[in-house]
């Protein structure tokens, strides 16, 4: 009895881990076709590249938070994660989205979205902070978005460093996906979490 207890927990338990493996699959589309890659001179170069992760097939980002570290007296990471928000093409309500992130740092906390008036976010600009030397590093800092329809969106990021150039402009219906460079924590070295991003546009 003790024997079959055990054998319908673990099964009980596998069925729900694929369960819940096969929600987080049918929430993104890692290898969606995209049309163009939206790069920014600026970013920083620590860190890692993680996976591209992409909003779900029909849906398009029309919004954004940030996972951010406010100043501190110590060592600042500024900007730690992006998370973008995906709605239908055919829908002009933000109360049903998905959301997609790609790799995100340890420090901070989540911001509340900003959605465009209308459209979908199509270029960005980074706010990144050039290297300090022996002083302390943060990398990016925060991020500006421009929508398809004219508006532009402002992270709630931190104020170091300075505005790079803009991005191309999506080709497609708007940005669809993204991936992340992020540093992993140096322990007692210098840490600036999230220094680089790519989006990627769709038809």
């Amino acid at each position: 009895m003790h024997h079959f207890m055990m054998f319908s927990l673990l099964v009980i338990t596998g069925l729900q881990g694929s369960v819940e493996s096969a929600g987080i699959r049918s929430e993104r589309s890692i290898d969606r076709d995209y049309r163009s890659e939206l790069t920014v001179p600026n970013g920083g170069s620590w860190g890692s590249w993680g996976r591209r992760e992409m909003c779900p097939v029909g849906t398009y980002a029309a919004g954004f938070s940030l996972k951010v570290e406010d100043p501190i007296n110590g060592d600042d990471t500024a900007l730690n994660g992006i998370r973008l928000h995906c709605i239908q093409s055919s829908s002009h309500s933000h109360r049903s989205y998905s959301s997609v992130q790609s790799d995100v740092g340890s420090w901070g906390r989540w911001t509340d979205i900003k959605w465009c008036p209308s459209g979908f976010l199509a270029s960005f600009q980074l706010r990144v902070e050039s290297y300090q030397g022996n002083n302390d590093d943060t990398a990016a800092n925060n991020i500006l978005f421009r929508c398809s329809r004219g508006s532009f969106l402002k992270g709630g990021g931190t104020n170091w460093g300075d505005w790079g150039t803009w991005s191309e402009r999506c080709e497609g219906k708007g940005i669809c996906g993204l991936k992340t460079r992020i540093e992993v924590p140096q322990g007692a070295g210098d840490d600036t979490a999230l220094n680089d991003v790519r989006m990627y546009c769709c038809d």
